[in-house]
């Protein structure tokens, strides 16, 4: 079973930076990083494929950056220049690669397995 543990959400100004990390206990996976406010749909922000590619959401480009750490078995989200539209409650999201099968979608539907979500306020 996998499983996906979040940290480093918490209250920054406007213009800060945050650093989220997930924990995970299987390698062979895609991964993304989603947010969810009340009352929306879950939307992602960055997505990771298993070899490595980045994509991101237009409203968090070029401000956060995703990375994986496989040695370490962690997954990150580096959040700079937060804005108060970026306050949401952030997800880890995966999904296990099987050769030949198309993985890390940008839908929540993608992704089999989940964190518990960390929150993230920033304020103006």
């Amino acid at each position: 079973q996998v499983q996906l543990v979040e940290s480093g959400g918490g209250s920054v100004q406007s213009g800060g930076s945050l650093r989220l990390s997930c924990g995970y206990t299987s390698s062979r996976m895609c991964m993304a990083w989603f947010r969810q406010v009340p009352g929306k749909e879950r939307e992602v922000v960055a997505r990771l494929s298993y070899g490595g590619t980045a994509n991101y959401a237009e409203s968090v480009k070029d401000r956060f950056a995703v990375s994986r750490d496989n040695a370490a078995s962690m997954l990150y989200l580096q959040m700079n220049s937060l804005k108060p539209e970026d306050s949401a409650m952030y997800y880890c999201a995966a999904q296990t690669f099987k050769l030949g099968i198309t993985c890390g979608g940008p839908y929540a539907a993608d992704y089999a397995y989940w964190g518990q979500g960390t929150q993230v306020a920033v304020s103006s």
